[in-house]
This record gives C-alpha cells, structure tokens and sequence, in this order.
C-alpha cells in the first residue's frame, strides 16, 4: 500500500502552519519592542476595532476557546494594557475594556504591518496585491468551511 497521503509535501496543513509560524516570528522584534507577544497582538487589534467586547466576543473573533482567551486577558490587565469588569447587565460575563496604554499601543503598531513588508523585502504591483487579496479571502472561505465542520 502506497502512503503518498502520509508525506509532508502533499498536506494543505504544513505550508499553511509553516507560514503562519513564520510570519510570526517576522513580527517579534517590534513586537517584543512593544513588550507584547503575538497573541496579545491579535487581542489588540480586536479591541482597537471593537472596544468593551466580552470574553466571549473576543475569543469568537479570534476563533479561539475561551479557556485560552482568559489567561491571555489576565496578563493583559497584569500590564495594564486592558481591565476587566463584570458586566452591569449580566454579572456572569466580562467585559474588557482597553486602557490608555492599550489605547496608545496602536500608534506603534500601526507600522507593524509595512514593517513586515519591508523585512520580508516586498513590494507588490497591483497584480500582485490581488492575488495577496484573493489568497486572503480563499483563506477565510477555508476558515468557514473548517469551522462548519469543528461545529458538526
């Protein structure tokens, strides 16, 4: 019997985790300068677009489980990046909220993201920059379609 779906080259997951673990480890030094780690990075995004989510908010956008999540918060609020309060409506869940120094962490990481493109030496014709966008989308349809089938 031929195992040639057992070999590393021919798995959709590797390329996909070597990128991802790759890209992260390209954003650590002006993560590090931030005295945040690549979780917390996401974390702050989240709450710089939608801040006073819950736990549970947070860790759906992040596609995370909460038992994750909340670890993560509380090391959060240990920096005073972020506070958490029960809620006034609901004592059961939590809302977090940015800090100032949360608030004021998102100037520096503004240039995260051309930073990268700069360390990675890229630089994209309009061509190219569609294709990024397309690989982009066609991942978020492969993230729907993995989370459809976790749900089932």
């Amino acid at each position: 019997m031929s195992y040639d779906q057992l070999k590393l080259e021919n798995q959709i997951c590797f390329p996909l985790y070597a990128a991802s673990r790759l890209i992260i480890r390209a954003y650590q030094e002006d993560l590090d300068k931030m005295g945040i780690t690549y979780p917390q990075y996401l974390v702050l995004m989240v709450l710089w677009e939608h801040d006073e989510l819950t736990v549970n908010e947070i860790a759906e956008k992040l596609i995370l489980n909460t038992n994750t999540v909340t670890p993560l918060l509380k090391r959060m609020e240990a920096q005073q990046i972020l506070t958490r309060e029960p809620s006034k409506i609901d004592q059961r869940k939590v809302i977090v909220k940015l800090t100032e120094s949360g608030n004021k962490l998102q100037t520096e990481a503004a240039e995260i993201p051309f930073k990268l493109l700069n360390k990675l030496n890229i630089t994209m014709n309009e061509a190219e920059l569609a294709e990024a966008m397309d690989l982009k989308k066609r991942l978020y349809e492969l993230i729907q379609v993995l989370e459809t089938v976790e749900k089932k």
